[in-house]
């Protein structure tokens, strides 16, 4: 998953460059064009009761992510008006349009901003960055706060989706899914936890996972599978679709093995 994703022009914020820049979020429609956002660790006991979450990457790493649709690229928690049909928000969505950049080593981080939005403006409408005298406003600070805490999350997520990988506990997953009238389809190109593989790992091993909560974590996850049938029953709302299953492909591949600055 791209952590840039529906971010377009991306720039530094400074006060000499957004001095009268102002924010106003009246809508998300900016989201209206993905299937899916990340998600961190932290969030997943409260997605985990609206959304489908499974994991998505490579080789190299995988992290959570929320099921936002399952055809093409349209976003099904959003209404007829782009505002958002959950109680739950992902923060990598609230984030917008801000995101952290950072440098080579990863020591420095970077606050910018999607300057293309249309919420951003010079009118005067919603939240302005930087005070008459280039000072930051609260909602500036408060924004820098969300993205470091949004950061340290992040972080943690990679560490329990690492020690996932490492226990082996995900594998490729599909679902079958009839649709009104029978069709059938199959959806896949996710990762995801089983029970059989949990079992099978170490009472070492799984008292570690215990510890530090990261077992209610992957339990949660296998349960939100039960939520898929809603996220497409949202693009059916005549008729009810049917999720036959959830399990693991039987003969999917194993995945490839494949300004405002901010000191971490």
């Amino acid at each position: 998953m791209a952590q840039m994703l529906f971010y377009e022009n991306v720039a530094p914020v400074s006060s000499e460059r957004h001095k009268d820049l102002s924010i106003e979020r009246v809508d998300f429609d900016f989201a209206a064009n993905v299937n899916s956002v990340p998600l961190t660790a932290i969030e997943m006991p409260l997605a985990a009761r609206e959304y489908t979450i499974v994991f998505a990457g490579n080789e190299e790493a995988v992290a959570p992510v929320v099921v936002l649709g399952v055809d093409g690229t349209e976003n099904q928690y959003l209404d007829e008006n782009k505002a958002w049909k959950a109680d739950y928000i992902p923060a990598f969505v609230r984030r917008y349009p801000f995101v952290f950049s950072q440098n080579e080593d990863g020591s420095q981080f970077t606050l910018c901003i999607d300057e293309s939005w249309s919420g951003c403006n010079r009118e005067g409408r919603g939240q302005r960055l930087f005070t008459d005298e280039g000072e930051q406003t609260e909602y500036l600070q408060n924004m820098l706060k969300f993205l470091g805490d949004y950061q340290t999350q992040f972080m943690r997520t990679q560490a329990y989706c690492k020690k996932l990988k490492e226990l082996e506990l995900l594998e490729p997953m599909q679902a079958q899914i009839t649709l009104p009238g029978g069709e059938k389809r199959s959806l896949g190109g996710f990762l995801g936890a089983t029970r059989a593989k949990i079992k099978s790992m170490s009472a070492e091993k799984m008292a570690e996972l215990v510890k530090t909560d990261e077992l209610e974590l992957t339990y949660l996850q296998m349960s939100s599978l039960n939520n898929l049938g809603s996220v497409i029953n949202r693009s059916l709302p005549k008729t009810a679709a049917e999720v036959e299953e959830t399990e693991p492909a039987e003969e999917a591949e194993e995945p490839k093995k494949k300004t405002a600055k901010k000191k971490s």
